[in-house]
């Protein structure tokens, strides 16, 4: 089955030159041309990959972006003329998985789609094994048990609640991925999230005081400054 991908990009040449250099890497295309269309796209579509330039008529890039990340943990690689690292640094910020600057080569493009969606499913192979072994997933000396919501550290029960517990499996289901507060927010309470970081900032102290041996330092939840959390790596 061909991967499916969203383009979206208002310049219709290079709309047209990354659809035909795909649809000949045997993937399968939907192209539309404005921050509008691409939100109607992403809620109506299932996709494996979406290439979004930032530069939008109708609705910006990153505000299709945000829409994206409170909904979905697709792939999404930003296509973008500006080269600065402010912008590298805000397409990130919000969730991007990568970020490639025009001009760019076919090839380029074609490794780095195919790299994102590799990545991607990394997540979906970890559930598969989990699924096969009584669903535990075991992360250094932290044991969880995700059919019931149960953890353990160096074979000692550790007392989380419902929120805490959401939170450790976000991130131990989808390692390398990186979550904003607003990501974590969405995915956990399952609902829209106000800016009010006092609530992750919170729960995510908790968490690290029951499960970390220095909560001060991190290592099973690591902090990207200006950007989110991530898991650490084992």
């Amino acid at each position: 089955m061909s991967n499916k991908v969203l383009l979206v990009e208002d310049d219709l040449s290079i709309s047209e030159m990354v659809r035909d250099y795909l649809l000949r890497e045997g993937y399968d295309v939907t192209a539309v041309f404005d921050g509008i269309e691409a939100e109607t796209a992403f809620k109506q579509g299932s996709y494996d990959l979406i290439l979004l330039d930032l530069m939008l008529p109708g609705r910006s890039g990153t505000d299709v972006l945000q829409l994206i990340r409170n909904q979905s943990l697709v792939p999404v690689l930003i296509m973008s003329a500006k080269d600065g690292d402010v912008d590298k640094a805000l397409g990130l910020g919000f969730g991007a998985d990568d970020y490639i600057t025009k001009p760019f080569s076919m090839i380029e493009l074609a490794a780095r789609v195919k790299a994102a969606i590799r990545r991607a499913g990394y997540p979906a192979v970890a559930e598969r094994q989990n699924a096969a072994a009584g669903r535990l997933v075991h992360l250094g000396e932290l044991t969880l048990d995700l059919d019931n919501f149960a953890v353990t550290k160096k074979g000692q029960e550790v007392k989380l609640t419902a929120k805490e517990f959401g939170i450790l499996k976000l991130f131990a289901t989808n390692p390398g991925r990186v979550f904003t507060k607003s990501q974590v927010y969405g995915f956990v309470w399952n609902e829209d999230y106000y800016g009010d970081e006092n609530v992750i900032n919170v729960h995510m102290r908790r968490l690290r005081e029951k499960i970390e041996d220095d909560p001060s330092h991190p290592k099973y939840i690591v902090t990207l400054w200006g950007i989110g959390y991530k898991l650490g790596e084992f």
